[in-house]
């Protein structure tokens, strides 16, 4: 397999940092040095700096963190196995020792109200979610409205047990979260 190229690394580095200590706290000099590159080729690779770093990495991350989700959700039927899908983003969480989750959203809470350009590519990353979801939750035979509801209280549920299991370092905000979207999802199922 050949060596990631230098923007590569850059993003893959800056996205690590992100993660685990968003986006503020992270100076192009630290991206550099994580990278493995020279300063230099920050600017060469990414001539906006930081924004232009952080517009990519949302890009990057929301199609990998898609596809991860996405793999998981394949194995999983929506009426009965969301609490497995929780409890598996719980054990990795814990795994990772409550440092790393969805830099998506970290980024998110860091400019949704300071920066407009990087508000919109999180939201973009979002609403790619949703309509994932929407779409695993059709074959339910519910409506696209209430698909899209389903959808928007399960990526509120991850996200928010995220912050939760990271500031109580605890995975019990997870697990929860999971029951409470599968009942959710069978009281919708329930009304139909």
């Amino acid at each position: 397999m050949p060596e990631p190229s230098t923007r590569d690394r850059i993003l893959d580095a800056t996205a690590e940092l992100y993660r685990r200590q968003g986006m503020p706290a992270t100076g192009l000099k630290q991206i550099s040095q994580a990278a493995q590159a020279p300063f230099g080729s920050i600017y060469h690779h990414f001539p906006g700096g930081k924004e232009a770093i952080t517009v990519e990495v949302i890009r990057r991350e929301g199609i990998r963190y898609g596809e991860f989700v996405g793999a998981q959700l394949a194995d999983i039927h929506p009426l009965t196995g969301i609490p497995h899908l929780f409890e598996n983003a719980g054990r990795n969480l814990q795994a990772q020792d409550y440092s790393e989750a969805c830099s998506i959203e970290t980024i998110a809470l860091e400019v949704a109200s300071t920066n407009e350009k990087l508000r919109v590519e999180a939201a973009e990353v979002f609403d790619s979610w949703l309509s994932g979801l929407a779409t695993w939750f059709a074959p339910l035979g519910l409506t696209d409205a209430e698909c899209r509801r389903l959808a928007t209280i399960t990526l509120t549920a991850l996200e928010g047990a995220f912050v939760l299991c990271r500031t109580l370092r605890s995975v019990e905000p997870m697990v929860c979260a999971g029951h409470g979207v599968q009942a959710a999802v069978q009281a919708a199922v329930g009304a139909v």
